[in-house]
């Protein structure tokens, strides 16, 4: 992010950006607008709030994943079991600190969100990758790996399975509802082994940046969900991405140790960001935007897949992205794309910039990482940068590769 913006004749293929065209700037001052015009909203906006977060965003928040995951069940998505957090990243380092011990294992996807690895290496945890399959987590693997947990003795070091479930950050992968609830069982099923609780930490950051599948239902209303499920949620990503704000739906005792270690953090979330969003969600702008914003998403990744088979060698694997912001592509065996390869070089000196592949695998000594992959964004460059982009790369890996 910081080479994007620091170096600006360089095509990011990169970033985690959004499109900057997107970002609702006139439904954002109108918003506000709206907001300051009545003198008592806009003290109580630009005063503290609670460390729970604002009890209308909290509500509506909770009516819009009991609509999206389409279940009776309003209990399970209570406002009560809900926080808004400073994004969803936030919540996740606030899980990670308070259910894990340095020397705990965290179990994650291979490959999975880089930015959580900097997380667990920063506590000091281990991690054991759980390979990806079509439909998400490969289940055979994942009780291959509890086993083996189970005969060396560690089983009571495992504290949670890490997932980002929709249009997952790198490999674009979406885990169905059936894999979700399989992973649960067996986490269960193992829990009597390790003495305590194991829980499934649900990341859906890009649940609602989709534009190619039907819906699929969280984690939460899975057998057990209620009890073991961490669901973690970002307005952030699909509205925009400078309005940090991002929420939780946590089972007790977690929520109210999370709010208490929240409280030390920063006293709640920005009271004036909320109050934005609560609006957004309220008049009905924000759905106007989600809409759009899928269609654009939709368009620019065709842009990219087209661009991709122009330009990429056939031999260079990749699947069409159906939501989110990234396709992720497969380089034959014996390629490497890492930041001291050849390729990273030459693309960067070309002014372009990729997310070497192996950066999202999580350090297991079980195997080794690999090192012919790369992500790709087409979330914030340009279509015409997209193009110019994935051909400066198409060239290099002609020339490599051959």
């Amino acid at each position: 992010m910081k080479m994007t913006l620091d170096r600006p004749q360089l095509i990011s293929l990169a970033a985690g950006f959004t499109d900057d065209l997107s970002l609702p700037v006139e439904q954002t001052r109108e918003l506000l607008s709206e907001i300051l015009a009545n003198p008592k909203l806009a003290r109580a906006t630009l005063q503290y709030g609670s460390t729970i977060g604002d009890a209308r965003l909290r509500k509506l928040t909770a009516e819009r994943l009991l609509k999206q995951d389409e279940r009776n069940s309003r209990k399970l998505y209570s406002p009560e079991r809900l926080l808004i957090t400073h994004g969803s990243q936030q919540l996740l380092y606030l899980l990670t600190e308070c259910l894990c011990d340095a020397g705990d294992i965290v179990l994650v996807e291979d490959p999975t969100y880089f930015v959580y690895l900097g997380i667990v290496q920063s506590h000091g945890l281990k991690t054991r990758g759980v390979p990806l399959e079509v439909d998400g987590l490969d289940l055979k693997a994942l009780e291959r790996i509890l086993e083996s947990l189970k005969r060396s003795g560690t089983l009571r070091r495992l504290k949670m399975l890490y997932l980002v479930s929709y249009f997952q950050n790198p490999s674009a992968v979406t885990t169905s509802f059936a894999k979700k609830a399989g992973a649960l069982e067996l986490l269960r099923r193992y829990e009597r082994f390790a003495g305590h609780p194991i829980y499934l930490l649900e990341d859906a950051a890009y649940r609602e940046l989709r534009f190619g599948r039907e819906e699929v239902t969280s984690a939460l209303a899975a057998p057990g969900g209620a009890e073991r499920v961490l669901y973690a949620g970002t307005y952030s990503k699909p509205f925009a991405t400078g309005i940090r704000v991002g929420y939780g739906v946590l089972p007790e005792p977690i929520l109210e140790v999370v709010l208490r270690v929240k409280g030390n953090h920063d006293f709640g979330t920005s009271n004036l960001l909320q109050q934005v969003l609560a609006g957004a969600l309220s008049s009905h702008r924000y759905d106007e935007h989600i809409s759009m914003l899928q269609r654009r998403y939709a368009q620019k990744a065709q842009v990219m897949t087209d661009a991709l088979k122009e330009e990429f060698p056939t031999s260079v694997q990749w699947r069409q992205p159906e939501g989110g912001l990234y396709v992720w592509a497969r380089l034959p065996a014996g390629a490497k794309t890492g930041a001291q390869s050849k390729i990273f070089k030459e693309t960067f000196a070309r002014d372009v910039l990729y997310v070497p592949g192996e950066l999202c695998y999580a350090n297991d000594t079980s195997r080794r990482k690999p090192q012919n992959e790369m992500r790709l964004s087409f979330g914030s460059a340009s279509e015409k940068n997209i193009r110019k982009g994935i051909a400066r790369l198409g060239a290099i890996l002609c020339e490599n590769l051959t």
